[in-house]
């Protein structure tokens, strides 16, 4: 009983990020706050924290729902017992592996950084694009954009090996276009607390825009149209602070007033079942592959996007989204 209490204590310091703050609370000693990992240290309860406000604030509203938040946050406790079981040296490979080959060498400066944070960006866009584009990928990724209201904790719904998919395309670009594991560490704690603010909902931030903050990084609100269904917003908003690579590639959007986001995937779901959330994506995909003609068709329904269909009858994103803006371009 007492291992069993041992456990969950450990687990709810390591959810709340409070650690740090309890070593120094009980040693007195603050020194660490002098450098960087302790700052890092000191600032990682922010999340959770924010949660618990949302929470509480959904409360008072009297928007509380329990399905809102039992799934994600179930999911969140099976991919930590599964992720035990999962090599967590999976960045330390690619480090290991692809430096002799890196195109450059950086450091810890600021100039560095910002380059370091534009490649970082750009590996994010390109997991999280293919992550949309690829249908097998888009089975890890499902799990994620299943939820049909936003909140922090959608943040915690992911797949379990999404995590290790996602850190080998972005580590492995990272370190081949030169930025240095020290700085890939910072910006990767950077950009996670980042990712994890912007999935902030309506409860406790009603306009995610942020003021003209919105011209020049992704916020909430751009996050909020990535994960919605409707046709205008449908593959947007791929990246996850500095918005330039959708810029570029041409999939930023912003939310309109007219088109409040609608959430979830394009497929009607269990909203009380896990295993649909989790694996439902997975059994279309299988259903898909059985039933198609000969191994091409077979092997193309894992690469192509979601929506490709053998008979030449697509949806997928990309055409449901061109149909909607070529239909609001004529009605203005």
């Amino acid at each position: 009983m007492a291992d069993i209490f041992s456990i969950l204590l450990t687990e709810l310091k390591d959810f709340f990020g409070i650690g740090a703050w309890l070593e120094m609370f009980t040693t007195g000693d603050y020194s660490r706050l002098n450098t960087l990992d302790g700052i890092l240290g000191a600032i990682s309860p922010l999340i959770p924290l924010l949660i618990v406000l949302e929470f509480i604030s959904a409360i008072i509203q009297g928007r509380l729902s329990k399905k809102d938040y039992k799934n994600t946050m179930l999911i969140y406790v099976i991919n930590r017992i599964i992720g035990r079981f999962i090599s967590i040296g999976l960045v330390s490979f690619c480090i290991g592996f692809f430096q002799p080959f890196a195109i450059l060498k950086t450091h810890i400066t600021w100039y560095w950084l910002i380059y370091g944070y534009l490649v970082w960006e750009l590996s994010h866009f390109v997991y999280h694009y293919f992550g949309h584009k690829v249908r097998l990928f888009w089975c890890l990724h499902s799990t994620h954009h299943a939820p049909e209201t936003m909140n922090l904790t959608v943040g915690f719904a992911h797949f379990f090996l999404e995590g290790p998919y996602a850190d080998f395309i972005r580590t492995t670009i990272c370190i081949l276009l030169g930025v240095d594991p020290a700085l890939l560490f910072l910006i990767m704690f950077i950009d996670g607390t980042w990712g994890a603010f912007i999935h902030t909902g309506e409860n406790l931030l009603k306009d995610g825009r942020l003021g003209p903050l919105q011209h020049i990084i992704l916020t909430p609100s751009h996050h909020r149209v990535h994960h919605a269904r409707n046709p205008l917003y449908m593959d947007t908003n791929f990246c996850n602070f500095l918005n330039i690579w959708d810029r570029v590639f041409k999939t930023h959007q912003y939310e309109e007033h007219e088109t409040p986001p609608e959430y979830g995937i394009t497929r009607p779901i269990k909203n009380d079942s896990v295993w649909d959330i989790y694996f439902g994506e997975f059994v279309l995909l299988f259903k898909d592959i059985y039933h198609a003609p000969g191994i091409k068709n077979k092997l193309l329904y894992m690469v192509m996007p979601p929506g490709w269909s053998h008979t030449g009858e697509h949806k997928t994103a990309y055409m449901i989204r061109k149909q909607e803006l070529e239909k609001k371009q004529s009605h203005e």
